[in-house]
């Protein structure tokens, strides 16, 4: 089956891997089979981070949140080895303001933001509360949403009456 994949010309990948994402999206109501698509587009290409992206939000949307939070820790990765980036927060922090307009750190503070999001519905709320005000002491502007869930997050229960 060919599918149509002048609508992705912006992904950077052979048409053989957008044939895959298309096929994944065609195939959503059969999870068994669009699964397949989105993991043979992962293994073929290395782990491109537009797969990667793609991958994410096929599993977010899945309610898959295990494979979520896994295919954000390794865009993660690759942004954070392809910039050089270090792992120390306090070290990290300075060069994500600086340079939080670049499009790959956008992406950096997207994905990490993201993990926040994920580990928040897998129940991990203090990792999730960590991540989100990480993020927000760089977001000014709430691009990222970080600050949104940290609000959800930290609001008081409200009480019955």
């Amino acid at each position: 089956m060919q599918a149509s994949t002048n609508q992705f010309s912006w992904f950077q990948v052979p048409e053989d891997i957008k044939n895959l994402l298309v096929l994944a999206a065609q195939n959503w109501e059969n999870t068994s089979e669009s699964e397949k698509y989105i993991q043979q587009a992962l293994a073929e290409t290395g782990e491109n981070t537009d797969v990667l992206v793609a991958a994410y939000r096929y599993f977010y949307y899945k309610n898959n949140y295990s494979l979520a939070l896994q295919t954000t820790v390794k865009l993660l990765d690759k942004i954070k080895e392809r910039e050089k980036l270090p792992d120390d927060w306090e070290q990290l922090k300075p060069i994500l303001v600086n340079r939080k307009e670049d499009p790959q750190i956008r992406l950096y503070l997207n994905a990490y933001a993201a993990s926040g999001l994920v580990l928040a519905n897998l129940g991990e709320i203090e990792q999730a509360k960590e991540i989100s005000a990480k993020v927000k002491e760089i977001d000014e502007k709430n691009d990222f949403g970080a600050g949104i869930l940290l609000d959800i997050l930290t609001r008081p229960a409200e009480e019955d009456d």
